[in-house]
């Protein structure tokens, strides 16, 4: 494999290094990385300024996806309803895309940008999403009462955890997209939208 190119357009506020002067950890991930979606996310481009971050930004995204008792395609709709009621065009778009690869449905995604409760999920998961929305928009506002209803509707203590530590990620990643103006490859806006048997 050929080295992988950082797009300059991976952030528009902060330089974004070449892909030779980063650190040997960074490159190693980024390779793999680039294997496995065919193309290099924007999001690795833009983390590499900073290396420390990406280290610590990635072991934590990578413990939330690796080690959790949601499967993927709830801890994916809770990043695209909470990046969708952020409006953050990076992860509404990256994750989107994941989002309609892991639940097979084209149109899902859309759904969950646009509003969440109109979304053709299931009563447990409109749940999850209140519950994370909630987190996202009315931190202060989250009760006991919340944590029982997602138990009420099946969730266990790992799960309900589990839901409150993705959302929290996801709003930190969101808000630092936005900052640093991240900006979602164009192959992500096409991942996922034929309608898989």
């Amino acid at each position: 494999m050929s080295d992988p190119t950082l797009s300059d357009e991976a952030q528009r506020r902060f330089p974004v290094p070449d892909y030779d002067e980063i650190p040997d950890d960074l490159r190693e991930r980024i390779d793999e990385e680039t294997e496995r979606a065919g193309f290099t996310p924007n999001v690795f481009a833009a983390l590499a300024y900073k290396p420390s971050h990406f280290r610590a930004f990635m072991a934590f995204h990578d413990a939330l996806v690796d080690d959790t008792s949601l499967d993927r395609e709830e801890v994916e709709m809770i990043i695209v309803a909470v990046s969708g009621v952020n409006h953050c065009y990076y992860c509404n778009v990256a994750h989107g895309a994941l989002v309609r690869i892991y639940a097979k449905r084209p149109t899902l995604a859309d759904q969950l940008v646009a509003n969440y409760r109109q979304a053709d999920v299931s009563e447990k998961r409109v749940a999850m999403l209140d519950v994370a929305v909630k987190l996202t928009e009315r931190p202060t506002e989250v009760s006991d009462d919340d944590l029982q209803r997602l138990r009420d509707v099946g969730y266990s203590d790992e799960e309900v955890w589990d839901i409150g530590s993705v959302t929290s990620f996801f709003n930190l990643s969101n808000r630092m997209a936005m900052f640093a103006d991240w900006r979602p490859n164009d192959e992500f806006h096409t991942m996922g939208r034929e309608r898989r048997e």
